[in-house]
């Protein structure tokens, strides 16, 4: 018979150039069940595409020893032939080329891999640009120095019309340093990869509209041409390089959105068994599904589902097959639309959004509605008659913490941070706690969100809610004015939050010392509580929490700001009517530096009461090698920056820069880059690492800290509020095995991770549809990166990073030239009428440009493009000062 897949002309998602694309006597994609319609003569000499996994026990060996290494698999989303693992020792990370080496691994699979002969590594431009990538790439995030580690309300968590902090936490972007043109050596989506020139191998892809072109009018001066050649012999480094011989842990859910194709050729055997399913995202191999599972007329009428969702499962991947085999799940609705999109999403990255099970809410409070039972007044302190508030975005109805602030007749005060009681309501062991330790996080997407505790608990029982009395666990200092700790105590204890201040009002108030705001301008207080008291203590607070930021950054701490997107919906459709760039004002830095104050408190009392069983929150310096490669590139571009620590980096970043338009904009392009080298924060059990000097937080600079203040949305909170009782003496000590703990930690790093990406992605979603139903959109923009034939750019009013390719303009040419080190484009514009002279555009590091969005019309997927305008179509924005 023919051979049906070869006839397909598909190139399997991340086959390595070089690597036919017919493997074998039956074709590349030839599926398990396509063995019994191929003559009996061929059978048996199928040539495997993959290696066999190696035996366990020589796994196990080869880790011990240090010949293998283990690592989570990251697939750059752009260029799904190259896929990354961390390096043990901190430095460049150790590459995979193709799909053949990557041998059936997923993006986030915990994998073993092999070190290749040297002779076989990558060899790497030396960093000399900056380039980007989208947030696809992120599924490492650095959550770290962008959040500080902060509570994610104050990143709009709490807020499903705002995007939520990610950690790479820009919605729409994740940074990523980079050696070549790659757009990324793929990193979580923070992120995105900002570098620069040697861009040899961006022309391999096919030269369609938008994208590079190796064809397109280039013009090279010879002398600069060959100025490169010779440097580009010294700015070359090796990448050590490996293949996958193993897969520890099967991270990936093996679900995946995507859309059902008819195969090519209808007089193959496959052809009667099978259809195509061709995943969204191409990291995911294109999957062979038996056509039993598709819908009864899909043969008939292919183009009914030209444009329909589906989630698919992997259920198998034979060595001898580059395509998968898998099963239709469901059909999830139309493409491009919020709700379809959204749940495969969801499905990918394996968030459990289905109904808690009738086990589960068993275990909540049945007689409604619920009171706080007599015998918890004696066992707690009672604070109900204290001023003690919220602070949250205004849609936000989980509220985990509250705050109060007492003046005290010796000048100090007693400032308190009271946390919901979760674990009260969560019973230890039971189907309440098991799902809630699965979830392991709430989801926080553009339009909803995926709790991870039932409602009546997230909304009613534990948030804190105006004007109701609610269990609480608290931590209450005595401060001096310059935030100076005097005394601490902690402890369970009970109040009745006397109002629901939003960052708004706080703000005005903070904005308004000596006014008295009028009632109608703020929530309801209770009679017991004025709204002056509640102003003053909002003054007070803020006062004590400028000291208390002040004296973090003095101390070394530092953070990376990224523009976050906000959105408003429209009520009846869901559809996004606009977007602006959240603001974090002083309201939210207030509640930020007694969270964080909090956190780093019950730290040191776990741990120095369970050495052996603490949860903390570690967070490891950044990747050496590529962080010197960034400073190396500041240096090329006369911004000498300091990374000598965290403190160090804050204080170039502030410093370096003014505060005109245009030092902003390049502050924020810094910013980007410098969250690229970033590790990510991660929970960890104490009693697993030997040296407390892996504890620390590189990004806050302290010793030790943890998650204490959000339980109802983290399981990690909940785990260290039962520390704290036991090391306070209200329940048993933690009868449990370090490594128990850490599994748990485990699971909560993975899940966190995942619930980031999917929060990147909600947002990317709304942006895009944005840009579909609103625009064309216009913006400033400055540039991040120069190829030889794109350049990347920051778009500043939104806060996306977008490449622009020369070949998608009105140009008569283009040319690619290095001032120096400085890589540049000259671009020389078609004129609008032909007796005028033609405009010429210099494209370089750091340029302001104006740029369009629009979204691409033929794309069966939502996707959006970047345009640059015309030169005298904009306002003189490329007289940029110079450096």
């Amino acid at each position: 018979m023919s051979h049906s897949d070869c006839k397909l002309n598909f190139r399997p998602p991340g086959t390595p150039r070089g690597v036919s694309s017919v493997a074998g006597p039956h074709g590349i994609g030839a599926s398990p069940g396509d063995k019994k319609s191929k003559n009996k003569s061929m059978r048996g000499k199928r040539k495997n595409i993959f290696e066999s996994y190696m035996p366990k026990a020589d796994v196990s060996e080869g880790l011990k020893r240090g010949t293998l290494i283990q690592g989570i698999l990251r697939i750059n989303p752009k260029k799904f032939h190259e896929a990354f693992i961390p390096s043990p020792d901190g430095d460049r990370d150790i590459f995979i080329d193709g799909v053949v080496a990557r041998n059936r691994a997923l993006n986030g699979d915990l994998v073993v891999v092999k070190l290749l002969p040297e002779d076989q590594w990558k060899v790497r431009e030396f960093f000399s640009s900056l380039q980007v990538i989208k947030p696809e790439s992120n599924d490492r995030e650095t959550e770290t120095a962008y959040e500080s580690d902060l509570p994610e309300e104050l990143s709009g968590h709490h807020l499903p019309q705002q995007p939520l902090k990610s950690c790479s936490d820009s919605p729409d972007v994740i940074i990523e340093a980079q050696f070549e043109d790659s757009d990324s050596e793929d990193r979580h989506s923070n992120t995105e990869k900002m570098l620069v020139d040697g861009v040899k191998k961006l022309s391999l892809h096919a030269p369609d509209k938008g994208k590079e072109d190796s064809s397109a009018p280039v013009t090279k001066d010879k002398n600069t041409s060959k100025s490169q050649d010779t440097r580009a012999l010294s700015e070359k480094s090796l990448q050590k390089s490996a293949k996958v011989v193993y897969i520890l842990e099967k991270k990936h859910s093996r679900a995946a959105a995507g859309i059902l194709k008819l195969l090519a050729d209808k007089n193959s055997e496959l052809f009667r068994k099978y259809a195509l399913f061709s995943p969204s995202d191409h990291r995911v191999p294109r999957i062979y599904v038996p056509l039993k599972d598709c819908p009864q007329d899909f043969m008939t009428r292919p183009k009914d589902y030209a444009s329909t969702l589906f989630i698919c499962r992997i259920i198998d991947w034979k060595e001898d097959s580059n395509f998968a085999l898998g099963q239709l799940a469901k059909s999830l609705g139309e493409a491009g639309e919020i709700e379809p999109e959204t749940e495969g999403i969801l499905t990918e990255y394996g968030v459990d959004f289905s109904d808690f099970s009738p086990e589960v809410l068993e275990c909540l409070p049945q007689n409604l509605p619920w009171t706080i039972p007599p015998e918890e007044f004696s066992k707690r302190k009672d604070l109900r008659k204290d001023c003690i508030f919220t602070i949250d975005p205004s849609t936000a109805r989980d509220l985990d913490d509250a705050l109060s602030c007492k003046p005290l007749t010796d000048g100090t005060f007693e400032v308190g941070v009271h946390i919901a009681d979760v674990s009260y309501f969560v019973p230890e062991g039971s189907h309440l706690d098991k799902v809630a330790a699965a979830r392991a996080t709430s989801v926080y997407l553009v339009q909803k969100v995926v709790p991870m505790l039932p409602r009546l608990l997230c909304e009613e029982l534990c948030s804190l809610n105006p004007m109701t009395d609610k269990l609480t666990f608290s931590v209450i200092w005595t401060l001096t004015h310059e935030g100076k700790i005097l005394q601490e105590w902690f402890g369970r204890t009970i109040i009745c939050s006397c109002t629901k201040l939003s960052y708004e009002h706080a703000q005005s108030m903070i904005e308004s010392p000596s006014r008295k705001i009028p009632k109608e301008e703020l929530p309801p207080i209770t009679p017991e509580h004025s709204s002056e008291e509640v102003h003053q203590a909002v003054l007070n607070l803020h006062s004590i929490a400028k000291q208390l930021r002040r004296q973090r950054f003095v101390d070394g701490a530092l953070r990376l700001d990224q523009l976050k997107l906000a959105f408003t919906l429209d009520h009846e459709t869901g559809l996004p009517q606009g977007c602006h760039i959240y603001e974090y004002r002083d309201s939210n830095k207030l509640v930020e530096e007694f969270m964080l104050l909090a956190n780093m408190a019950v730290a040191h009392k776990v741990f120095h009461t369970f050495p052996e069983q603490a949860l903390l929150r570690r967070h490891p310096p950044p990747q050496t090698k590529m962080l010197s490669d960034l400073v190396e590139f500041c240096n090329q571009m006369g911004l000498p920056m300091d990374v000598s620590s965290a403190g160090a980096l804050n204080k170039s970043l502030t410093k370096t820069f003014g505060d005109d338009k245009y030092s902003l904009a390049r502050k924020e392009v810094l910013t980007n880059m410098y969250s690229r080298p970033m590790q990510m924060a991660l929970y960890f059990c104490s009693g697993m690492l030997q040296d407390q000097e892996q504890f620390r937080h590189y990004a806050l600079n302290v010793p030790l800290y943890t998650h204490f203040t959000s339980p109802i949305r983290r399981f990690a909170d909940i785990m260290v509020h039962r520390l704290l009782a036991a090391a306070l003496g209200y329940t048993e000590q933690p009868d449990v095995e370090p490594s128990t703990l850490q599994k748990q930690a485990d699971h909560c790093n993975d899940r966190r991770m995942a619930s980031k990406r999917v929060q990147e992605l909600s947002t990317s979603l709304f942006f895009a549809i944005l840009v579909k139903e609103s625009g064309p959109l216009e913006s400033e923009a400055m540039v991040m990166g120069v190829l030889n034939q794109a350049f990347d750019v920051l778009v500043l009013r939104y806060g996306v990073q977008k490449r622009i390719y020369c070949n998608a303009l009105a140009l008569r040419s283009y040319h690619f030239q290095k001032v120096g080190k400085k890589p540049e484009l000259i671009l020389v514009w078609e004129p609008e009428d032909p007796e005028q002279e033609p405009t010429q555009q210099v494209i370089t590091i750091f340029s302001l440009v104006e740029v369009v969005l629009q979204a691409e019309v033929e794309a069966a997927a939502l996707k959006y493009s970047a345009i640059l305008k015309r030169p005298g179509h904009e306002h003189c924005l490329d007289e940029e000062p110079e450096d």
